[in-house]
Order: C-alpha cells, then sequence, then structure tokens
C-alpha cells in the first residue's frame, strides 16, 4: 500500500508567511496535499516565492471581503474541485472541497465566534451546514477527510487554561457539543486516535504575554477522517516546532 501526507496550517496571512521564508520546510518535506487557511490573499496576490517546490495543481478560495479569511490547496494528485456556497453562505473563502474516486478532501476555515453573539449564531449555523454536508457526501459513497481551524477546544484536555476559558467563544459549551455530535456521527479526531492520552498539545497561542513559549495554548486545529478510515491512520502530528504564525501545522498520513 502507498501513503499519502497531509499537512494543514492557519498561516494568518499567505504574504506574511512568505516574507517570514517561513513555508521553506515544505521543499524538504514530503507532503502530497499542503492545506492552508486564513491566507488573506487573492489568487494572484499568492507569492511564488512561498517555496521551491512546483505543486501541479493549486485551488485558491478568496473570501469576498478582500484581506480576510481564505483557504489554499496545493496537490500534485489530480482531483475535482468543487464549490460550497450551500456551507460558506456568505462567500468568505473558507472551504477547498476536491473530490477523488474514492474520497473527498476538504479544507476548511472555520469562522471565529468572538466578535459577538451574531458571529457566534453563525459559526454555529455554518457547523450545522457542514456536518450535513459531510454526511451527505458519506451517504453517497465517500470517505471522508477534513482538515483545517476548527475554532474550538473540544475537551479540557485541548486547552491549557479550560476554567479559565469556559464562557469564551472557541471553548464555550455549545461549541464543544457541536464537536461531541461530530464524534457520534462518525468523524475521527486523527490526534487524539493515535495520541489518546497526549496532554499540553496545542495549535494556537496567543500573540500575547508570550503565551506560546509558555505554552498556554488551545488545540484548534484538526485532521477528521470518517470512520472507515481510522484503521488507515499511520501519523497524525502536531508540528508545534514550525514557527511563522499564531497557529502551527498539523499532520495527517494515511495508507491508500
Amino acid at each position: 500500500m502507498s501513503k499519502l501526507t497531509f499537512i494543514s496550517w492557519n498561516v494568518n496571512g499567505i504574504r506574511a508567511v512568505d516574507k517570514k521564508e517561513a513555508l521553506k520546510w515544505i521543499d524538504e518535506t514530503e507532503v502530497d496535499f499542503l492545506c492552508l487557511q486564513e491566507i488573506k490573499a487573492e489568487a494572484d496576490q499568492i507569492p511564488d516565492t512561498l517555496f521551491k517546490r512546483k505543486f501541479k495543481f493549486q485551488s485558491i478560495n478568496s473570501s469576498s471581503k478582500k484581506g480576510q479569511s481564505g483557504v489554499a490547496l496545493f496537490t500534485d494528485i489530480k482531483g475535482e474541485p468543487f464549490a460550497c456556497e450551500h456551507v460558506d453562505i456568505l462567500d468568505e473563502g473558507r472551504i477547498n472541497e476536491y473530490h477523488f474516486d474514492n474520497y473527498v478532501l476538504l479544507n476548511i476555515y472555520f469562522p471565529n465566534g468572538q466578535s459577538g453573539e451574531e458571529r457566534l449564531a453563525y459559526k454555529l449555523a455554518f457547523y450545522d451546514r457542514f456536518l450535513e454536508h459531510i454526511n451527505t457526501l458519506r451517504n453517497q459513497g465517500k470517505s471522508i477527510i477534513f482538515c483545517g481551524d476548527v475554532n474550538t477546544a473540544h475537551k479540557e484536555v485541548d486547552i491549557a487554561r479550560p476554567k479559565a476559558n469556559e464562557g469564551t467563544s472557541g471553548f464555550l459549551p455549545i461549541e464543544r457539543a457541536w464537536m461531541d455530535k461530530l464524534v457520534e456521527n462518525g468523524y475521527v479526531d486523527t490526534f487524539r486516535y493515535m495520541h489518546p492520552d497526549a496532554v499540553d498539545r496545542y495549535s494556537w497561542w496567543s500573540y500575547r504575554a508570550g503565551a506560546r513559549s509558555r505554552n498556554v495554548g488551545w488545540r484548534i486545529d484538526y485532521f477528521f477522517v470518517s470512520e472507515d478510515l481510522k484503521e488507515k491512520i499511520v501519523e497524525a502530528e502536531i508540528l508545534d516546532d514550525i514557527m511563522g504564525s499564531d497557529h502551527c501545522p498539523v499532520k495527517l498520513v494515511l495508507e491508500v
């Protein structure tokens, strides 16, 4: 059997990480799918200096609100891109959806709910639309792989200060309940599946008060797979030694 390697990273501005040369490690990394979130750029603004490697295919979904959100997918494996407007109804550039013979890969930048009640309501509605969508794909016989910044820490073990953040969007009971529902619907958190007892492993740290150096973080970046793929998981890691954003990349390797 062969293996596929997936990397997901919220870069918090693709032009910013380019200036920091923070994606050069991709040239020396075995990766079949590179999924980036929060690129904050149009397709013609994507720097050609990100890395030396030239992927055969790229899919850029930019937000209608310039300088915000946006996702990008780079790969050498030909697939069929699909638009997903019925989930991303505000056209914020939040989803790359790629279809292959037996599986669908989705690269998602889920909404943040911290700016107020209206935005939290939108985030929760987005969650529900997304779950309905992937369930529909699975009912059509597709296996599901999705990655990205989910903007919620699922369990207390996934956040350094759970008690202090009980009232903060990103760790609200209603947000965490949706993640429970996601799991109940047969989707597997690949990192937690491979590392059930891991603690102090995070993927996002505030820029304030030296949070990263003190490892006061949140695990909000994930790879999920449909349950039929869980036995094919070879590796699931958090690449917390890679700098350049307030998030770090996460990795998944699957047997295919």
